[in-house]
């Protein structure tokens, strides 16, 4: 491939992806879901860096199969699976598909695995412990993070009435002690 072709690479995680290329005297920031047009020969130097494989096969997601080809990654079908793909999966696809996506998948993918199994949410319960159980990521308790209704927050609530939470009798208006003093008297010398 020519070292100039500009290639279309996106961020697929939900985390800033970045990386140094010193020799090219490069520093490049992926924002999430960001997509950017990069040289192939600036790839081919990322791919002889220490960790440029796992960002370029993990992270970031190419757009050409030629240059995929060409860098020497190892890349699954499940490398290719855009955010609605993984939407189509969680919610139609089959348990053994979903099972195969989770062994073989880049962790970009499992990071928007588990994002839009909270978000949607997956109402398969065993979708749910195949994410517990491959994963760690409890789905059930982060839907119910989620969904917990704060102090004051509910929905369709009113607005806290402003005011006295104690009815002041009406002859005294004015502020009054809350007990009533000792009585006594005082003795002076």
């Amino acid at each position: 491939m020519n070292k100039e072709e500009l290639i279309k690479v996106t961020n697929r995680s939900t985390c800033r992806v970045g990386y140094i290329v010193p020799e090219l005297n490069v520093q490049r920031q992926f924002a999430s879901k960001e997509t950017k047009e990069i040289p192939y020969g600036e790839l081919q130097a990322l791919s002889y860096l220490p960790g440029g494989m796992p960002i370029l096969e993990d992270y970031l997601s190419i757009a050409s199969a030629a240059a995929i080809k060409e860098l020497g990654l190892h890349v699954e079908p499940e490398y290719y699976y855009s955010e609605e793909d993984v939407k189509n999966l969680l919610l139609h696809g089959s348990l053994n598909e979903f099972l195969d996506c989770l062994d073989f998948a880049p962790e970009g993918v499992l990071e928007m695995i588990k994002k839009l199994a909270v978000e949607l949410p997956v109402n398969d319960v065993d979708k749910r412990n195949a994410i517990q159980d491959k994963m760690s990521f409890d789905v059930t308790k982060a839907i119910e993070i989620k969904n917990m209704k704060y102090d004051g927050e509910e929905e369709g609530a009113e607005a806290p009435v402003q005011g006295r939470r104690v009815q002041i009798p009406a002859e005294n208006a004015a502020p009054a002690r809350r007990t009533t003093p000792p009585k006594y008297t005082v003795l002076q010398k």
